[in-house]
């Protein structure tokens, strides 16, 4: 079996795929990727039997066959590789020759028989989204994911769709994301999808406007299929926090700040705080002023900054990294901050009543 490839193209595919590999498996092969040629089509697949990737690239071959080829030396010799054209060669014995030019490695395969199938993308329910949106979507909440397993559903993001709206959720306990779009599709879907699988679905996914992304919902898996990829993910399988229960309808004060500048006052406090001294960020809202201020043991900060304010006087206290990561994440100028007093969750959404995104966030007891 033999073909002949582009550098760039085959490198940019196993760099992809091997996002999906084991680092160290019982099973050797899932330290590899597995090649499956087709003529002219070569299609390189990895799978940890949780995620898997898989994309095709053209090359210039008559055979077909399958090997499964160590990720990370695959890529290193690719990488390392003089020109743009590389011929590789597979032997009956599953030795492998490498060459482009006068450069030529030798090297073992793996069979690829040992190789676990991916699951069937057949007869799946799904909708098509389009990708810029979806990776807006996963961007502006997955920093909301639990990062403990106390609660492995939680490591994942629930993908609710009813009655025509997507409603993209996460949280942690501490606080809570929900970016909401329209889709066109007459089905309801419920299901959680790893946290994991979704940032390497976020990096993959491409700016263009008119690019789609089909979602295919199977029994036990979430196929994401674009731009020439496919990315396979187990589901999650528990309960999903009934998060819309949480989300205050109404409020006592009203808060509209600029983005930008709560942000630096926020940063401001951030050397103060590490591990050791994970202080609260204290925050006072009254008469139009905003008064920030933050004490550890390595020291005090204050400052203030100016927003439009409706209501009474608030004094409430956030751990200061919660309210970066939204405020970072909203993409919008001005946010709106919703408050029912100095023990309630502070609500933030976008000024304009845009309703594309809500944040909770838990304060911390002064």
């Amino acid at each position: 079996m033999v073909f002949i490839c582009n550098k760039s193209e085959i490198y940019e595919a196993i760099i992809n795929v091997s996002k999906a590999v084991s680092e160290r498996a019982a099973i050797a092969c899932l330290e590899g990727i597995k090649l499956c040629l087709n003529t002219n089509i070569l299609k390189l697949t990895g799978y940890d039997l949780e995620l898997g990737i898989e994309t095709e690239i053209s090359v210039r071959s008559a055979d077909r066959g399958e090997v499964v080829l160590n990720a990370r030396f695959f890529a290193d010799i690719i990488k390392r590789m003089p020109g743009e054209d590389i011929m590789v060669e597979i032997f009956d014995n599953l030795q492998v020759k490498i060459s482009c030019g006068v450069t030529e490695y030798s090297i073992a395969a793996m069979s690829a028989e040992e190789y676990p199938d991916l699951p069937s993308a057949e007869n799946c329910e799904s909708f098509t989204i389009l990708q810029p949106v979806l990776k807006s979507m996963i961007n502006q909440t997955i920093f909301a994911v639990a990062q403990t397993d106390m609660k492995p559903i939680l490591r994942g993001e629930l993908f609710d769709i009813s009655e025509g709206v997507f409603n993209l959720v996460a949280l942690d306990g501490y606080r809570l994301a929900v970016r909401t779009e329209p889709i066109k599709t007459d089905k309801d879907f419920k299901f959680v999808v790893p946290a994991k699988a979704l940032l390497e679905v976020s990096k993959l996914l491409k700016d263009e406007d008119e690019l789609s992304c089909t979602v295919r919902i199977a029994r036990k898996h979430i196929i994401f299929d674009f731009s020439g990829y496919m990315v396979y993910t187990r589901m999650l399988e528990g309960e999903f926090h009934p998060y819309k229960s949480a989300i205050p309808k109404e409020c006592a004060t009203e808060v509209i700040a600029d983005t930008r500048v709560l942000l630096d006052s926020l940063d401001r406090a951030m050397p103060l705080i590490n591990e050791r001294t994970n202080s609260p960020v204290k925050f006072l809202f009254d008469k139009g002023d905003i008064s920030i201020s933050c004490s550890s043991s390595l020291g005090n900060v204050s400052d203030k900054i100016s927003a439009d304010m409706t209501g009474p006087m608030i004094r409430i206290g956030f751990k200061c990294r919660y309210m970066i990561d939204p405020l970072k994440a909203c993409g919008q100028d001005k946010v709106k901050l919703l408050l029912s007093g100095s023990q309630m969750p502070l609500k933030i959404v976008p000024a304009s009543g845009d309703e594309s995104y809500t944040y909770l966030v838990l304060p911390v007891r002064l």
